[in-house]
């Protein structure tokens, strides 16, 4: 298939090459169960298959086919729940392909394309909307706050330590505190980046005009909500950057700064290494925060 080189990762295991042996049948059944013309793939992916499709009445929409992460297990449950306020639209879902039919953001211009001052004041209006009290089925942030706790030590160890000791059991000591201590719980994104938020002004009239899509949700407190925001790389990357971001999100959202703080150090040092592979530039984040505040 032509896959966009962001999956290129999922043919190093078993589970990925199976995942991919199965696409090309699911692409078909998808597009015959809704009468779908696809085009070609999108190339901005990594977690997802994604193409534009067309629907029989003209609609534009997007037929994604999701890799089978946890983390975005309950993507289309959070879309509905939003159901297009603040948030792309689901038209359709089929759990057992892991199979979603969206609307389309057309023109569909990524937040990242914007000077980061007019990124964050987009940031500040969309945020509030996606703050919406909820229940099952989503995973509450003080049991995957647990999981990471669990994870990151055996992690730092297999990757050959990677990083300075003193990291891990700050963001240990964090996540342990941070989590038993939250405030009132809402559906958060633990993936909201400015990648993940697209220009809609030809469907967002009364709904954006930025909408959030691929969502990784979570049901915790709103502190948690701004961590990708802060710690990506997507609107600059040094250490003035990373704090801009943490006090004027922190600061124009009411949010709590040091809470903040402590979940972009903990989720951001959880996501620095995977599957044996690290990244270095969410280590960085985690350096500059716990030596500069």
């Amino acid at each position: 298939m032509d896959l966009p080189e962001g999956l290129d990762w999922v043919r190093g295991s078993p589970a990925g090459r199976a995942w991919l042996t199965t696409l090309p049948t699911w692409l078909t059944e998808c597009a015959e169960r809704w009468s779908l013309r696809l085009g070609r793939p999108f190339r901005y992916a990594y977690a997802s298959l994604a193409l534009p499709a067309d629907l029989p009445d003209g609609t534009a929409a997007v037929l994604k086919l999701q890799y089978p992460d946890e983390e975005s297990r309950h993507e289309a449950d959070a879309l509905a729940h939003w159901d297009g306020d603040g948030a792309i639209r689901l038209l359709a879902h089929d759990p057992g392909r892991r199979a979603l039919l969206l609307e389309r953001c057309q023109p569909g211009t990524p937040l990242r394309d914007l000077p980061s001052d007019r990124a964050l004041d987009a940031v500040t209006g969309l945020l509030p909307r996606l703050w919406r009290p909820a229940g099952t089925p989503f995973t509450p942030l003080a049991q995957e706050a647990a999981g990471w706790a669990d994870r990151m030590p055996r992690a730092w160890e297999r990757a050959g330590r990677p990083y300075e000791r003193r990291l891990l059991d700050a963001a240990l000591d964090l996540l342990s505190g941070l989590a038993s201590s939250q405030g009132e719980q809402v559906l958060v994104n633990q993936d909201l980046h400015a990648g993940n938020i697209l220009a809609a002004d030809a469907l967002a009239a009364d709904r954006g005009p930025w909408l959030a899509i691929d969502p990784k949700p979570l049901l915790g407190e709103r502190e948690f909500s701004v961590v990708p925001m802060v710690r990506g790389t997507e609107l600059g990357h040094s250490p003035a950057a990373v704090r801009h971001r943490l006090d004027r999100l922190s600061t124009e959202l009411g949010l709590d700064r040091e809470r903040v703080r402590g979940w972009t150090i903990g989720h951001t040092l959880a996501w620095g290494v995977a599957d044996d592979t690290v990244f270095p530039e969410k280590i960085d984040v985690v350096r500059w925060l716990l030596d500069g505040g």
